[in-house]
């Protein structure tokens, strides 16, 4: 069994491969290059990649959880298993991300960083956790360990997914009617979502003015679903009072993009939720593993984009 790997840090993740596959041959394209094998361990691969490969190929294991720029590339195999990491420790990550962001706002903290600069010393009342409702938009495997913790910590929290869910001490909303009512009744909005043909501007000017007045929201999913001209109008107008994002339709963040300036933006390099890679190598070999058993393991929808 062949497995070549592809991705940043692959050496790493041929060392961690190697410990749970140990009959398996492990080759990385930066040592060997593009050559056929019977597993793919990819992250962000080029098309050339794909087109040299033949028909021993089983599966393509994707190093994260989105897919988007796999499903883009053109030259991606037709009817050959995509499989994509579930969480995979990734999920504390991006709780801590989303939990940062919730108490950033929640305490105050960036009215204090503002007075910080005016010299001045201002107390500001502190709210009831009761009176900070997270809404949580995308219910997959980070959006479901996110509610847990939110919830642990004493916030309201409710979840939207675009089909019907149901998930223990939470109420779910699904559809168009459902996303409504989540926005209004949200203070704090976790967008999470992937990037598929449904999702993509999902939340855009008409959606995210359904928002409260001095709501704030968090974006650490996929940045196509949040249209940034949008969202840049409604922090000008003071509609929204802030944001913190860390994914972008287009990465980096342009410069000279207004966000960059904007007063009421945290803006992070897409560092939510980093893979570990000892956790996630352990995940992908097991899958490898139940592959070559030809047991089932769960594969991306090309349809849906997840």
């Amino acid at each position: 069994m062949q497995i070549l790997i592809h991705a940043p840090d692959a050496e790493q993740w041929r060392q961690h491969l190697a410990r749970h596959l140990p009959r398996a041959s492990l080759l990385t394209t930066e040592q060997e290059g593009e050559q056929p094998a019977d597993y793919l361990v990819v992250w962000q691969p080029p098309r050339s990649l794909f087109e040299a490969q033949d028909e021993r190929l089983r599966a393509i294991l994707n190093t994260g959880a989105g897919v988007d720029a796999l499903l883009a590339n053109p030259a991606l195999p037709r009817g050959i298993p995509l499989v994509r990491l579930q969480d995979a420790g990734m999920g504390e990550s991006m709780s801590d991300y989303l939990l940062y962001g919730l108490l950033h706002f929640h305490r105050g903290m960036d009215h204090y960083h503002r007075q910080q600069h005016e010299q001045r010393w201002q107390e500001h009342p502190l709210e009831e956790k009761a009176q900070w409702p997270v809404g949580i938009v995308g219910l997959g495997t980070l959006g479901r360990v996110a509610a847990r913790r939110v919830a642990a910590l004493g916030y309201p929290v409710q979840g939207w997914s675009r089909s019907p869910k149901t998930l223990d001490g939470m109420t779910c909303h699904h559809g168009e009617a459902g996303l409504n009512r989540l926005l209004a009744e949200s203070r704090v909005i976790f967008s999470l979502l992937p990037d598929t043909p449904e999702t993509r501007g999902l939340l855009d000017h008409e959606r995210l003015g359904r928002l409260p007045e001095g709501a704030v929201v968090i974006n650490a999913g996929r940045g196509s679903s949040l249209v940034l001209d949008d969202l840049q109008a409604l922090l000008e107008s003071g509609h929204l009072r802030g944001a913190l994002l860390d994914v972008f339709p287009e990465e980096p963040l342009p410069a000279g993009h207004p966000l960059w300036q904007q007063p009421r933006a945290l803006i992070t390099p897409h560092i939510a939720a980093p893979t570990p890679i000892a956790t996630a190598a352990r995940q992908i070999a097991d899958n490898i593993a139940a592959l070559e058993r030809g047991d089932t393991v769960e594969t991306v929808d090309p349809e849906r984009g997840y």
